[in-house]
Formats: C-alpha cells, structure tokens, sequence
C-alpha cells in the first residue's frame, strides 16, 4: 500500500531554514505526481507545493513562491521540500502527498 514518511521538521527562527523529506513506498513513485500540504493551526490544509512525474514541472502557493523549492530523486523514492526564509505564518503540520494519500505530517514551527 501507499506509504509516505514525513520528515526534517522542528523550530526554527523567523528567517531560518528547514529542508523536509518524504519517503515514499508502495506506489510507482517515478510517475506519480508528489504534492505538499500544511495545515497551521486553527487553520485548514492548504496546497504549498507539487512536482509532476514527467519533465518535473513544478507549482506552488502564491504564499510561498519564491522562499520553498519542492524537489524529487526517482532513484531513492523521496520528495524534497526546501523552505528558505521563513516566516511565523509558515508555522504547521507539513504533509506529503500522493495518490491521494498523505503521511503522518511534521511539524515545522518558526518562532523567535
């Protein structure tokens, strides 16, 4: 079945860096479209990043453009989310997504 491991999470200071990891079995990775989602707190999920399987085309939220870089290595199952210059409002469960599935979340938290 689908599996999708979360990771890279933590606290980080208002313009910090974190780079999250999702591992990825059960599921032909190398033509799957892999998303990332967060939902804050109070808040709703909401679509940060996505990756499609062919030539890599990439998409992300208005909010995060230009600060987060979604990535992916077909050779080790795994899906990359950089997220550069962070901001309190970044603060949230991060998910990865695929197929419809998502992972357990982890949790990024910037604060001073």
């Amino acid at each position: 079945q689908v599996q999708l491991v979360e990771s890279g999470g933590g606290l980080v200071q208002p313009g910090g860096s974190l780079r999250l990891s999702c591992a990825a079995s059960g599921f032909p990775f190398s033509r799957s479209v892999i998303g990332w989602f967060r939902q804050g707190p109070g808040k709703e999920r909401e679509f940060v990043a996505s990756i499609n399987w062919s030539e890599g085309s990439t998409y992300y939220a208005d909010s995060v453009k230009g600060r987060f870089t979604i990535s992916r290595d077909n050779a080790k199952n795994t899906a990359y989310l950089q997220m550069n210059t962070l901001k309190p409002e970044d603060t949230a469960v991060y998910y990865c997504n695929a197929l419809g599935n998502s992972g357990q979340g982890t949790q990024v938290t910037v604060s001073s």
